[in-house]
């Protein structure tokens, strides 16, 4: 028999994994081109060039030994580190160093990294609905307790007259995700510094130490402008984790990075923390061959416009269709209202037009839809007529 928590987790896997293989399935039988699947963030976008040109040339220069052995340190490479440090210094006006970087195995790598060094059992970590289903199974791992803050469907900016309330002294950590999947939208400056102002204020309340989590793959992901806060500016005791999956189109290499700075609370013994669950939970360190080429990638710019031509198809498309969703500001997701209050049924509906889409009570948000839009710009345009078919039933 597997274990007790295992059978939870196995009883309550991803619906969004889930779908993809249920795409996979249709596909074989009306091929890949009939299908319109929107359920996994896989980007359809190649990796940038440039990156294909760095792996070249450290397999062509690169000692062999070193490029494929274990790290120095469980953070990873230093010249890595301190790379990333000083690009953030630059872009953001921070101050970090090699020592307040730690390498990860992506971004869900270093949430768990993050979780495993801060989490007692019996604490609890604040999420804000809709969100990351995942957050559950991470948070579950470390007997930790998931506290919703309901979701906003007016703007979907957190609430924060209940998330103050819902502050114990059994907070141990806040999560956010902004750009956020799965509406796309960013938390404004406004937003986080009324979070934040909440937070110190619960933390002398209560005598106790509340990390704020900021998980970052979307963060090249914003439109129109739109500026995507940097958290460490407004909270001394942010964490950030970071994923190069979607800014250079590499979700299946699983590298990243967490930030920890050095005005988090007992910054030290965290680092060290952090560095001993990257060996502890397994993944020993980030692989090193993308180490180094995220090293020598640093400053590619993600191709927006390919994201954002999608954005603007569906959105338009989906609302002349009388569709309900409010026009997302970043990531790559439109978060749509279900024209009837059970969407999972509108998700099996969707189903028989080889539409896939994730319901979202897999985010904490029942009747609403997600659908991934970095698909294919045909996919999108060939999607549309079956929308439309499916939109007639319910009008």
């Amino acid at each position: 028999m597997i274990s007790k928590k295992m059978e939870n987790m196995v009883a309550n896997s991803s619906a969004i994994r889930a779908m993809f293989e249920e795409g996979n399935r249709l596909a074989k039988i009306y091929g890949p081109e009939n299908v319109f699947d929107s359920s996994l963030a896989n980007p359809k976008l190649p990796a940038p060039a440039s990156v294909k040109k760095a792996i070249i040339g450290l397999l062509d220069e690169e000692d062999p030994v070193v490029l494929h052995g274990y790290t120095n340190s469980n953070a990873g490479y230093e010249d890595v580190r301190q790379a990333v440090a000083e690009s953030l210094n630059s872009r953001f006006g921070t101050a970090f160093a090699a020592k307040n970087i730690t390498m990860t195995v992506g971004a869900a790598g270093g949430l768990n990294v993050i979780l495993k060094a801060l989490m007692n059992p019996g604490d609890e970590v604040i999420v804000f609905a809709p969100y990351f289903g995942e957050y559950r199974s991470y948070v579950s791992n470390y007997d930790g307790v998931i506290v919703e803050i309901s979701p906003n469907t007016a703007d979907f900016q957190p609430k924060l007259d209940e998330f103050e309330a819902k502050i114990t002294p059994k907070t141990r950590a806040v999560i956010v995700n902004t750009p956020n999947n799965p509406t796309g939208v960013v938390y404004s400056e406004d937003t986080i510094k009324k979070m934040a102002a909440v937070m110190d204020k619960k933390q002398k309340e209560f005598g106790t130490d509340i990390y704020l989590i900021s998980d970052e793959p979307y963060r090249e992901l914003a439109y129109d402008g739109v500026e995507v806060p940097y958290l460490t500016k407004y909270y001394n005791n942010t964490v950030v984790g970071y994923s190069y999956s979607k800014s250079l189109s590499l979700p299946g290499e699983r590298i990243g990075y967490l930030v920890i700075p050095d005005e988090a609370a007992d910054s030290e013994n965290l680092i060290s923390a952090a560095n001993v669950a990257t060996r502890i939970l397994g993944f020993v360190n980030a692989p090193t061959l993308q180490q180094k080429v995220v090293k020598a990638c640093l400053n590619e710019k993600t191709d927006i416009s390919f994201y954002d031509r999608n954005r603007e198809t569906l959105y338009n498309g989906l609302r002349e269709l009388g569709f309900e969703c409010i026009k997302p500001e970043g990531a790559f997701y439109l978060f749509v209202k279900s024209p009837v209050a059970d969407e999972k049924a509108f998700c099996a509906e969707a189903k028989k037009y080889n539409i896939l889409v994730v319901p979202g009570s897999s985010f904490g948000c029942p009747g609403y839809v997600r659908i991934a839009y970095c698909v294919s710009y045909e996919t999108i345009v060939n999607s549309l007529p079956k929308f439309a078919e499916l939109a007639r039933e319910y009008k």
